[in-house]
């Protein structure tokens, strides 16, 4: 499929919602394009000693309401306008959740599967030192995305720790959230995007008095998001009947064990040739009759024809992007409920909040108090968002970005412009 800019997308959304809150054009002028664009070309030494010139990237969209926040991709599609679409959607998801962050993105154009851990190792760090004081725990703060995990994010701490000079090692921990537990992260961080995905599909359930237990769900793109929204989502009884990756589709009507998918994965890299599954075509997939699909895969994996075939009762957003504005009338017509990724995959920046502050406090809480601050969060914002669209009879997306930018309005409103 041909996807559009995911840019062009993102203005396109970010439009709909300013007009139909009727934004001030000043504050639409600002959220229109990103203040910071940076792009830098470093080179690093291969295992081999030859060197390779790689190209990065981190886009500060807005940090009006607190620094500059968004994940580091590594990717081989890279560009430019994926990462300033992808840091605007960061933008509005804090400020509709009430976080005191901006929005940012980074990513490098390269595929991480080519290459070595030690390979890796070195990319990260010069990419770290190539971004130097851009990032910062009070400027920009970067976490996990696609092709990166809590190494990725522990190496550029180390990184920056090494060039800052930091007065308070602690302190400067929350340059980087997602971090591994030894190296300052947070409990729950690793599973906190997809946890935050159930909690909106228990709500999405409760208020439709839908039973989970029984209910069946899909999952596209395996990641850490897809798997523990599918692992977390088991425990409450629904069965997980398609999954699919980069390399392909599977398929089993009487379900697939995500917790044993994911030990298969660990192992294999894909979802392909999972034993007790048949493999099925891309098309077939979307066309599989579920209760719940979960989009967790890249931007823009929902278009026209995706829409016509879906056979579900609401499609969660695990993915940033993951619909094509196309598809969004057709999804909304055939009675699909649609919950919104800035809603749905924000668990993930409200627990690296989490992290940050006990970074900055020299603190570390126990689960079950990350656990509880977040389902708090999650299910205040998803009842703010659900409340908007039907006092405001508009859809969920809608009613989450004119939230988001109705606070980043007030603030510039009360601030003004300096000079």
């Amino acid at each position: 499929m041909t996807k559009a800019n995911p840019y062009a997308v993102a203005q396109q959304q970010f439009e709909k919602a300013a007009d139909f809150c009727s934004l001030p054009s000043t504050v639409r002028q600002i959220l229109s394009q990103p203040k910071n664009e940076l792009i830098v070309n470093f080179p690093v030494k291969m295992d081999s000693g030859d060197y390779k010139l790689f190209k990065g990237y981190r886009v500060q969209h807005n940090n009006l309401r607190g620094p500059y926040k968004g994940g580091i991709r590594y990717h081989h599609e890279v560009t430019l306008d994926e990462i300033k679409a992808l840091a605007a959607w960061m933008t509005f998801k804090c400020a509709l959740h009430d976080i005191p962050f901006g929005g940012a993105k980074g990513g490098i154009k390269f595929n991480p599967r080519d290459y070595s851990p030690t390979e890796l190792e070195r990319i990260t760090r010069r990419f770290t030192h190539a971004l130097g004081n851009n990032i910062g725990p009070e400027h920009d703060i970067p976490a996990p995305d696609v092709g990166t995990n809590g190494q990725t994010m522990v190496w550029m701490m180390d990184t920056y720790m090494a060039f800052a000079g930091a007065v308070s090692e602690h302190t400067s921990r929350g340059v980087v959230t997602g971090k591994t537990l030894a190296a300052g992260g947070s409990h729950g961080r690793e599973a906190a995007t997809g946890q935050g995905i159930v909690h909106c599909i228990t709500e999405w359930a409760r208020d439709r008095r839908f039973e989970l237990n029984g209910a069946t769900f899909m999952v596209q793109g395996f990641g850490n998001v897809g798997s523990h929204a599918a692992k977390i989502l088991a425990r409450t009884g629904a069965s997980m009947v398609a999954v699919g990756d980069w390399k392909g589709y599977v398929a089993n009507p009487d379900g697939i064990n995500p917790f044993k998918l994911a030990e298969y994965v660990a192992r294999t890299g894909s979802v392909v040739d999972y034993p007790g599954t048949h493999a099925i075509a891309r098309e077939a997939f979307f066309a599989t009759e579920v209760d719940i699909f979960i989009p967790a895969a890249l931007e823009l994996e929902i278009g026209v024809a995706e829409a016509k075939a879906l056979k579900a009762k609401v499609i969660v957003e695990g993915a940033n992007g993951p619909t094509d504005p196309s598809a969004e009338p057709i999804i909304l017509e055939k009675g699909i409920a649609l919950i919104p990724d800035i809603l749905a995959n924000s668990g993930g920046v409200a627990v690296s909040y989490y992290e940050w502050l006990q970074n900055k406090r020299s603190e570390v809480w126990d689960l079950e108090e990350v656990e509880e601050k977040l389902a708090k969060r999650m299910k205040r914002t998803y009842l703010a968002v659900s409340e908007f669209a039907t006092s405001r009879k508009c859809d969920w997306r809608t009613a989450a970005m004119c939230i988001s930018i109705g606070r980043i309005a007030k603030a510039y409103g009360e601030r003004g412009i300096f000079p």
